[in-house]
């Protein structure tokens, strides 16, 4: 990403997607309930362009000249949020040097600022799934990736304010999504095969007619 384009806030807006041309499903749910495998699952039957914030502000952070790499390095290590008009940013980048027409965005919007921002100068979300987890399965589930992940953010202390961030901020936008109708909510504590079935039920009935 071109920092510059970050900051240059008097930079002429690009014109706002259209909600006929793309599709936006938000793919939510707390840190270690299944979404990146559920995601690359629709990916390979659906023809869906799988964009992880997680992934694109780490990418982010790895880059020699980037601005932002001390910004986001502490707030993932904290357990915190980026800010707003950064994972906006480069989400968008993403989408429009893509190409597509049907992308599942995961991890986000993870607080109400967030969800706001994007649907005013990104695109309106279609659509939204719910990933539902205990936090005893999560964290199982995260302790054990920690173990091969080499993520900083995989460690019981990090784990644990991820939590509590999820908890206090990104399930009222989920509750916000409810009350428009939009959220499908999956139980995720089985195997991912069988998650991936209720995944291709709500598939079925909510978004063939967008083929």
């Amino acid at each position: 990403m071109d920092n510059k384009e970050l900051k240059n806030e008097d930079s002429t807006k690009p014109k706002k997607l259209s909600k006929n041309d793309v599709m936006v499903v938000f793919v939510l749910g707390g840190p270690g309930s299944g979404k990146g495998t559920q995601s690359e699952k629709l990916v390979k039957d659906f023809g869906f362009i799988h964009l992880s914030a997680g992934d694109l502000l780490r990418a982010e952070q790895q880059r020699p000249d980037s601005l932002y790499s001390e910004l986001i390095a502490k707030t993932i290590r904290d357990g915190e949020i980026v800010p707003s008009e950064l994972t906006i940013a480069l989400l968008e980048q993403s989408m429009r040097e893509s190409g597509g027409k049907r992308f599942l965005i995961d991890g986000f919007p993870r607080k109400m600022d967030q969800a706001i921002k994007f649907e005013e100068d990104v695109i309106e979300a279609h659509s939204v799934l719910f990933f539902d987890c205990s936090e005893e399965v999560m964290l199982e589930r995260l302790l054990e990736r920690g173990k091969t992940s080499g993520r900083a953010d995989d460690n019981i202390e990090t784990i644990q304010k991820r939590f509590i961030s999820f908890k206090q901020q990104s399930y009222p936008v989920i509750e916000y999504y409810q009350k428009l109708g939009k959220v499908h909510s999956i139980s995720c504590e089985d195997l991912p095969d069988i998650v991936y079935q209720k995944v291709k039920n709500i598939y079925n009935e909510v978004f063939d007619e967008n083929q």
